[in-house]
């Protein structure tokens, strides 16, 4: 875990949504974000962050970095943090009773990809059968493997699936130990530059949008319970740095490359953004009140809990509560 703190200026321009605000300018509340450093959760954050929006609306983050989802649920189990930004993994974690969703960053829609060694003997999908391969289990590169091979006709019995952090499982195909990883970007980067002989077999585009993967934000029970203004707040930041992605999505590649992705290139962050599918912060509305959100979710739950064996989970329309949502973007 990397951690920094950052003392974020109230300059910058305001945004086009709708956004019901508060009336008088408030103080800045200090609370423990966890993250995972990809731009399909980070984005926004970064955004909000170097544009001055989550200050504007009195949030101030002291920021936690994590390698995977469930490192970063470990830290908020544990009381480290306060609040988390991941991607599909709050489905498993959330069915579990981890805590409460209460905003959705964007579909991840070609972020999780399988990608294979031919000079290890995998050029297709049928060459998977009795291989092994490398992924970190309970994420969304898990999930869109599951659908992958199962849409080619190949039981989990018949492939070796390897459970690693990301990195490690990225190192282990490169250095072929396995002839195959399903990964998310922007692990890809490093693939193509280390071994520029690999095939990408496919993403998760392929199966958009029957099989939509959505990450989030998450807050602990107490938190949720006790902090809804608090979270209000980050909903409004959030709601700013979003829209104004989605209408300089050129100038944001380029300032996620400089600030914070500087081991990328633009071409790469452009590629990581238009892996994801964003929605405006008015557009979110209707997935969130007409159950759609709901149903992403619960999609998701359905797998993590069926691989663990477990039949008593919490459904997504109790783990992921869209009134604050609904109530602050007008």
């Amino acid at each position: 875990m990397h951690r920094r703190q950052l003392l974020i200026g109230a300059a910058g321009l305001a945004m086009g949504a709708s956004i019901a605000a508060p009336a008088v300018v408030q103080a800045k509340t200090r609370l423990r974000l966890g993250y995972l450093h990809v731009v399909a959760v980070d984005g926004q954050i970064w955004t909000g962050l170097d544009r001055g929006s989550f200050a504007r609306n009195g949030i101030d983050f002291d920021l936690s970095e994590f390698n995977t989802g469930p490192e970063v649920f470990e830290a908020l189990a544990a009381g480290k943090v306060d609040v988390v930004s991941a991607g599909a993994v709050i489905s498993n974690h959330l069915a579990l009773g981890a805590g409460r969703a209460y905003l959705i960053n964007d579909v991840e829609i070609a972020t999780a990809q399988l990608w294979v060694r031919p000079d290890l003997g995998v050029r297709t999908f049928a060459d998977l059968r009795s291989k092994r391969m490398a992924t970190t289990t309970r994420t969304t590169a898990h999930i869109f493997l599951d659908r992958a091979l199962r849409a080619n006709n190949i039981g989990a019995s018949e492939v070796e699936v390897r459970n690693s952090s990301m990195s490690a499982a990225v190192a282990s195909f490169i250095a072929g130990e396995v002839p195959a990883v399903a990964l998310w970007v922007p692990f890809n980067i490093t693939v193509r530059e280390k071994l520029p002989a690999a095939i990408k077999l496919v993403d998760a585009s392929a199966f958009y949008p029957q099989s939509a993967v959505v990450g989030g934000w998450v807050a602990g029970h107490d938190y949720f319970n006790s902090k809804r203004d608090v979270l209000t707040d980050i909903i409004r930041g959030w709601a700013e740095a979003n829209d104004y992605m989605l209408r300089n999505s050129a100038a944001v590649a380029d300032a996620l490359q400089k600030g914070h992705y500087r081991q990328a290139s633009v071409a790469d962050v452009v590629e990581a953004l238009k892996a994801q599918k964003m929605f405006s912060s008015r557009e979110w509305k209707r997935p969130y009140s007409d159950g759609t959100v709901v149903k992403w979710l619960q999609q998701v739950s359905d797998f993590f809990m069926a691989d663990a064996g477990i039949t008593n989970a919490k459904p997504a329309a109790d783990y992921f509560d869209p009134s604050l949502y609904l109530a602050t973007i007008q």
